[in-house]
């Protein structure tokens, strides 16, 4: 963290961001754009820029490949924006070799597993309205989070009422499984798709049995009319 502060305070001549600031120390660039009314993510982020800082601006979503030709980035910071989208493939590119990804403070209320699957950064989640569900259970699971902002997972909204406004993890360790509300709504929409394909079933047994009984019925009342008929005749 010390050496990314020193980036902070040299400058550096080449290429920069128009709404933004770049610094360099020993090789190492840091693109600076903090609090800068910014509502997407620049698009023209030097390719060697090792530390990328977009906190505080009014970034709305992470776009698929917003990063992927910045494979030197180590850091990013997102925090204080108004995040609320982040595509499957937002870090594609720069996923292995990335070691801290803040993205508190935002309006995010879940998070694709795919955008998180190649991240090996320290992930900061706090201060936004997480829906506790299923999705966000497994990248927990999975994800690298920071020690610090854990506790500032909580349950904005959740399937069940007593979850809401508890951290996450409290509410995990008091036993909810959030994963087990979509298997069982799973299970019944089988059972229903079963169901309604055995009473389609038995509906055309019942048709076919009753057309050929028809059909059966008149084939034995026909012969008995043919004397009638030719006894009229003659």
């Amino acid at each position: 963290q010390a050496f990314f502060c020193l980036l902070l305070c040299i400058p550096w001549g080449s290429s920069c961001p128009r709404s933004c600031r770049c610094t360099e120390r020993a090789g190492a660039k840091a693109v600076l754009c903090s609090s800068q009314h910014l509502q997407e993510i620049p698009k023209d982020i030097p390719r060697d820029a090792v530390l990328l800082k977009l906190d505080a601006n009014s970034i709305t979503r992470i776009p698929s490949n917003a990063f992927r030709h910045l494979s030197h980035l180590r850091e990013i910071d997102l925090s204080g924006n108004a995040i609320e989208h982040i595509d499957r493939a937002a870090f594609r590119g720069v996923a292995a070799g990335l070691r801290s990804l803040d993205l508190s403070g935002n309006r995010i209320r879940s998070i694709p597993k795919e955008a998180l699957l190649a991240l090996r950064a320290k992930l900061r989640l706090a201060n936004n309205p997480w829906h506790c569900g299923c999705a966000l259970q497994e990248v927990l699971g999975e994800a690298r989070l920071d020690p610090d902002s854990v506790r500032g997972i909580t349950c904005h909204t959740a399937p069940r009422h007593e979850y809401v406004g508890k951290p996450l993890l409290q509410a995990l360790d008091s036993g909810a499984n959030f994963c087990s509300v979509p298997r069982r709504s799973t299970d019944v929409a089988m059972l229903l798709t079963m169901f309604g394909w055995f009473a389609m079933l038995a509906a055309y047994v019942i048709c076919y049995v009753r057309h050929n009984r028809e059909r059966s019925r008149g084939h034995r009342e026909h012969p008995r009319a043919l004397p009638g008929t030719r006894g009229r005749a003659e």
